[in-house]
């Protein structure tokens, strides 16, 4: 079981940049890829950023080069760091942990941060 509670997010200018943190309660985080994912009014949620165990990362096309996700599986946190934010950035973001044993995956999800750009 894993919780997930994400911080630091907030109303930034177009340009601006925010960190997002996720910190994480429970056992085994190290062995979970951790994700963001955000959803916007009316849209579906999508996928963000990932970084998995061994610390590979992968980034929506939207978001490469603009945005950094990180993790500190000592501190059981994960961040996401973005720069050069733009208005269509507007989403409530969520943190994600995910891992799959055999043929159980387990997945948690926080409870999201508004960010919110402004042109």
């Amino acid at each position: 079981q894993v919780q997930l509670v994400e911080s630091g997010g907030g109303l930034v200018q177009a340009g601006g940049s925010l960190r997002l943190s996720c910190a994480a309660s429970g056992s085994s985080f190290s062995i979970y890829t951790m994700a963001w994912y955000r959803q916007a009014p009316g849209k579906q949620r999508e996928l963000v950023a990932t970084v998995t165990r061994d610390g590979s990362t992968n980034y929506a096309d939207s978001v490469k080069g603009r945005f950094t996700i990180s993790r500190d599986n000592a501190k059981k946190m994960v961040y996401l760091q973005m720069n050069s934010l733009n208005p269509e950035d507007t989403a409530v973001y969520y943190c994600n942990a995910n891992r799959v044993a055999g043929f159980t995956r387990y997945l948690y999800w926080g409870q999201g941060t508004q960010v919110t750009v402004s042109s």
